[in-house]
């Protein structure tokens, strides 16, 4: 299972239950009672109910996809087409792009929750339909949610579920989800359900259908193609949702390309021959030095920095906590202290980036100093299972080799650290009790950040840590993190407006030794345990503010990562004259998905 498409799957199926005193059907919910399109809303205003449909756009795909080979996104085993779960999986209901809790009606055209919050049922819309003319039907939407929920497909999908007891089918387009407890999120939850035909794979077992092309209801199939390599998805003039409000404006090309290519200088060079339209550049070196020229001077190329109001996304190095080496915080804590980055953002970012701090970063969730009246309400009942450093020191903030700070002096914190965990140097080397040396892999797929890892494991050298960076293609990464074999590695999560049940598959328990699951540093903490499972009952945002809030503070105390970075913009570049977009741009996006969903190709007769 790609952690693209989980991150992706997250942010959909953020969304809430209305609060209500009865179960009354209604055209949206929104996890604090904040809708903001009326029914009978013509369209979401960040989109062009007028844009023309036809032409077509080609992307790249992201460097860690180097190949494909299934067409069946939510099992763990291989690796799917970029974008195959947006362009052709529709849910129940969908989010909006200026409201971070709310969802509409898409496959379901009314929902309503029961006054005991222990259920949520769906009336499907009469015109849905596969792109094998079938109707989707409620039995289509259990088959899919039980699918899911089945050893056969990714863990993922098990955590995040995981309070879901059953679907149930009430009638032919009338389905029903039982939770196992009351929940204001649960019910968008299940709203954001992938769905897809029971005749997808013929009644193979789930984990069999590997290239079978899906029967799904989204606005494209999947058309021409090299198959491991470029894949076209190619608009279905049969689209049942064509006209539906919350897809008017959408979905306007009548095909998009992605290509595959083996790096980022292939990349680059590529997208100024002219092989493709549109690219999003996370590398800021190549930002300032590659992204210039003639091209880009006489127009041909559009190069901009695209604002956002989103969370701040985190980044960073995680620890593994599974090794034995890496159990103890204050030896993950001195490994933090070698990373200067100060430096690197002057060498290497030309200044353009903020340090991550934490897990939320830029946003409400994020903590801050010490513990305010809400978040100790929060923490008090938990002080049993928390180190008092939790109530009585200032949250950790990354280290900092600003003056009067230095690289030099954090070594020597990090010495010190490394001795009290029962680590000090001596015959060439960072050594236990029992002789063994210190080492330390760092696995990382594409190579983007050696130049990063570099002059990190040279300061870290100087503390006789034995330091290696390994790199590995993105198949064979994905089957080590799966299985969670590794010392520390490098990911990026989308931030979230609402962070929710992602959680349970990120840092609980339950998920530590779940191969395939979120839990990539292996988090195992009662009081993690308990204020996830809180976020995940909140009802109020302000519970939910102080509550995560807490959970950034908790896991900030255990030094589970190496702070990275994030930018507060999208550096995008386009070939000009080609493309049009909407007049009002949305407030909560990803770039590359608002393109695709929203931009239509200026070609076509406005």
């Amino acid at each position: 299972m790609q952690l693209l498409h989980i991150t992706r799957l997250a942010l959909i199926t953020l969304l809430a239950a209305v609060e209500c005193s009865s179960a009354l059907a209604a055209h949206a919910y929104a996890q604090f009672g904040d809708i903001k399109y009326k029914p009978g809303f013509k369209h979401f205003e960040w989109a062009n109910p007028d844009a023309p449909k036809g032409g077509e756009i080609t992307l790249v795909a992201p460097t860690r996809v180097t190949q494909f080979d299934k067409y069946n996104p939510f099992t763990l085993k291989g690796t799917s087409p970029p974008a195959l779960s947006d362009m052709m999986f529709e849910s129940l209901l969908t989010g909006t792009l200026d409201e971070p809790t709310t969802a509409y009606g898409l496959l379901a055209e009314d929902v309503s929750v029961a006054p005991d919050h222990l259920s949520a049922t769906f009336r499907l819309n009469p015109a849905a339909r596969f792109n094998d003319g079938s109707p989707v039907l409620a039995a289509d939407v259990k088959h899919s949610f039980d699918s899911l929920m089945s050893k056969q497909a990714a863990p993922q999908f098990r955590n995040i579920y995981a309070d879901v007891k059953q679907a149930v089918v009430l009638g032919e387009r009338l389905v029903r989800f039982d939770f196992k407890r009351p929940s204001a999120e649960l019910p968008l939850m299940v709203g954001g359900l992938p769905v897809f035909s029971r005749q997808w794979g013929a009644g193979k077992a789930f984990d069999k259908i590997v290239t079978d092309l899906p029967i799904a209801s989204g606005p494209y199939r999947i058309g021409k193609m090299n198959f491991g390599r470029d894949i076209s998805y190619e608009r279905r003039s049969d689209y049942w949702a064509k006209d539906l409000n919350v897809r008017r404006g959408l979905y306007n090309f009548d095909r998009v390309t992605y290509k595959i290519y083996k790096d980022t200088t292939a990349q680059t060079e590529a997208f100024k021959a002219g092989e493709f339209d549109y690219i999003q550049v996370f590398s800021a070196r190549e930002w300032a030095r590659v992204y210039t020229g003639k091209l880009f001077d006489q127009g041909t190329l559009i190069r901009q920095e695209l604002k956002h109001g989103n969370a701040g996304d985190f980044q960073g190095f995680l620890f593994n906590t599974r090794r034995d080496k890496l159990r103890d915080p204050r030896v993950r804590q001195a490994i933090a202290l070698a990373m200067d980055f100060e430096w690197m953002n002057r060498q290497f970012f030309y200044n353009s980036y903020t340090r991550v701090r934490g897990f939320f970063n830029a946003s409400d969730f994020e903590s801050s100093g010490l513990p305010d009246a809400d978040e100790l309400a929060v923490l008090k009942p938990l002080r049993s299972k928390l180190p008092p450093e939790v109530f009585t020191q200032p949250v950790p903030v990354p280290p900092s080799t600003t003056p009067p700070g230095s690289l030099r002096n954090n070594l020597r914190e990090a010495r010190r650290l490394f001795a009290e965990a029962g680590w000090t140097y001596r015959d060439g080397a960072l050594r236990n009790a029992q002789g063994e040396p210190f080492t330390l892999e760092f696995l990382d797929s594409g190579g983007s950040l050696g130049r990063i890892v570099t002059p990190y494991m040279q300061a870290l050298e100087k503390l006789g840590v034995q330091a290696e960076y390994k790199l590995a293609d993105f198949a064979l990464l994905q089957k080590r993190l799966d299985v969670f074999d590794f010392d520390i590695t490098s990911i990026r999560l989308v931030g979230s407006e609402a962070p929710g049940a992602e959680l349970q598959d990120r840092f609980k328990s339950s998920s530590a030794d779940q191969e395939g699951s979120g839990n990539l540093m292996g988090v195992r903490d009662p009081a993690v345990d308990a204020l996830v499972d809180q976020i995940v009952a909140s009802t109020r945002r302000k519970d939910l503010v102080a509550r995560v809030r807490a959970l950034d503070r908790v896991l900030r105390f255990g030094h589970y990562f190496v702070p990275h970075w994030y930018a507060q913009s999208y550096r995008v570049s386009w070939r000009a004259g080609k493309f049009a977009q909407p007049a009002v741009m949305p407030k909560y996006y990803q770039a590359d998905s608002w393109v695709v969903s929203s931009w239509w190709a200026s070609s076509q007769k406005d």
